[in-house]
């Protein structure tokens, strides 16, 4: 079980921003932007090299989550990063996939 499952199942606290029946976002402690959420599957399936055909829809619901998250938190209209690391080498920490959500200053590329 990762944290995020903790987070998902209320054991850890969290400033969550968002929450469905599929998905849960909430502000990263270690914000990396004015804006830093991160969007989270109820599924834990730790990393996008462990996606199966089956989880089409919720990676799906995802993508068209973070859009509405976005416009919540006010960076949509003038852009916004969504980031998903795979693996240490790519920065994933907590094998669990998630999205991040970054906004709020001009972002430059590459970005790491």
């Amino acid at each position: 079980m990762t944290i995020f499952t903790k987070i998902i199942n209320k054991e850890v606290p969290a400033e969550i921003v968002y929450e469905d029946e599929h998905c849960l976002a909430f502000r990263d402690i270690n914000p990396q932007a004015p804006t830093h959420v991160l969007l989270i599957p109820k599924k834990e399936i730790p990393t996008m090299n462990d996606a199966t055909p089956a989880d089409r829809t919720i990676l799906g619901h995802l993508l068209l989550t973070a859009p509405k998250i976005a416009a919540q938190e006010g960076i949509a209209e003038d852009g916004y990063r969504l980031v998903l690391n795979t693996n240490a080498s790519a920065g994933q920490t907590v094998f669990h996939i998630h999205m991040h959500i970054i906004g709020g200053r001009p972002l430059g590329w590459p970005p790491g």
